[in-house]
Protein backbone atom coordinates (compact mmCIF):
# COMPACT_ATOMS: atom_id res chain seq x y z
CA UNK A 1 0.00 0.00 0.00
CA UNK A 2 1.18 3.24 -1.04
CA UNK A 3 1.99 6.15 1.36
CA UNK A 4 -0.93 8.45 1.03
CA UNK A 5 -0.25 12.46 1.78
CA UNK A 6 -2.83 15.25 1.42
CA UNK A 7 -2.41 18.45 2.47
CA UNK A 8 -5.74 20.46 3.93
CA UNK A 9 -7.50 23.47 5.45
CA UNK A 10 -10.05 22.93 7.80
CA UNK A 11 -13.74 23.90 6.71
CA UNK A 12 -12.97 22.98 3.55
CA UNK A 13 -15.61 20.73 1.94
CA UNK A 14 -13.35 19.58 -0.66
CA UNK A 15 -10.79 18.46 1.57
CA UNK A 16 -13.39 16.47 3.74
CA UNK A 17 -14.64 14.98 0.47
CA UNK A 18 -11.52 13.46 -0.67
CA UNK A 19 -10.51 12.51 2.77
CA UNK A 20 -13.99 10.25 3.10
CA UNK A 21 -13.21 8.67 0.14
CA UNK A 22 -9.98 7.29 1.31
CA UNK A 23 -10.91 6.57 4.46
CA UNK A 24 -13.90 4.52 2.63
CA UNK A 25 -11.47 2.39 0.85
CA UNK A 26 -10.00 1.92 4.13
CA UNK A 27 -7.26 3.44 3.35
CA UNK A 28 -5.06 5.77 5.61
CA UNK A 29 -3.35 9.24 5.10
CA UNK A 30 -1.37 11.88 6.75
CA UNK A 31 -2.60 14.87 7.18
CA UNK A 32 -1.01 18.18 6.91
CA UNK A 33 -3.12 21.68 7.55
CA UNK A 34 -1.58 24.31 5.73
CA UNK A 35 -4.61 27.05 6.93
CA UNK A 36 -1.86 28.78 9.92
CA UNK A 37 1.47 27.91 8.74
CA UNK A 38 2.71 30.08 5.58
CA UNK A 39 5.97 27.86 5.66
CA UNK A 40 4.17 24.84 4.97
CA UNK A 41 1.95 26.28 2.31
CA UNK A 42 4.35 27.76 0.48
CA UNK A 43 6.13 24.10 0.70
CA UNK A 44 3.09 22.34 -0.33
CA UNK A 45 2.68 24.94 -3.49
CA UNK A 46 6.30 24.15 -4.39
CA UNK A 47 5.75 20.33 -4.04
CA UNK A 48 2.63 20.78 -6.32
CA UNK A 49 4.00 22.70 -9.06
CA UNK A 50 2.50 25.59 -8.24
CA UNK A 51 -1.02 24.09 -6.34
CA UNK A 52 -2.29 26.76 -4.45
CA UNK A 53 -5.69 25.04 -3.71
CA UNK A 54 -6.11 22.50 -0.57
CA UNK A 55 -6.36 19.92 -0.65
CA UNK A 56 -3.29 18.57 -3.06
CA UNK A 57 -3.22 15.13 -2.88
CA UNK A 58 0.22 12.68 -2.87
CA UNK A 59 -0.06 8.74 -3.28
CA UNK A 60 3.43 7.53 -3.13
CA UNK A 61 5.05 10.73 -3.47
CA UNK A 62 3.68 11.29 -6.93
CA UNK A 63 0.74 14.31 -6.91
CA UNK A 64 -2.25 14.00 -7.70
CA UNK A 65 -4.06 16.89 -8.14
CA UNK A 66 -6.79 17.90 -5.90
CA UNK A 67 -10.53 16.41 -4.70
CA UNK A 68 -11.89 16.27 -8.30
CA UNK A 69 -8.55 14.64 -9.82
CA UNK A 70 -9.14 11.69 -7.34
CA UNK A 71 -12.44 11.25 -7.57
CA UNK A 72 -11.87 11.06 -11.34
CA UNK A 73 -9.30 8.57 -10.79
CA UNK A 74 -11.76 6.33 -8.85
CA UNK A 75 -14.18 6.80 -11.78
CA UNK A 76 -11.99 6.04 -14.02
CA UNK A 77 -10.44 2.42 -11.76
CA UNK A 78 -7.30 4.09 -12.13
CA UNK A 79 -6.98 4.94 -7.53
CA UNK A 80 -6.68 0.97 -6.40
CA UNK A 81 -3.94 -0.04 -8.73
CA UNK A 82 -2.58 3.32 -8.08
CA UNK A 83 -2.56 3.32 -4.25
CA UNK A 84 -1.42 -0.48 -4.45
CA UNK A 85 1.66 0.29 -6.04
CA UNK A 86 0.85 -1.33 -9.33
Amino acid sequence: MQTVEIYTSPGCGYCHAAKRLLTQKGVSYSETDVSRDPQLRQAMIQRSNGGRTVPQIFVGGTHVGGCDELYALERAGKLDPMLAGS
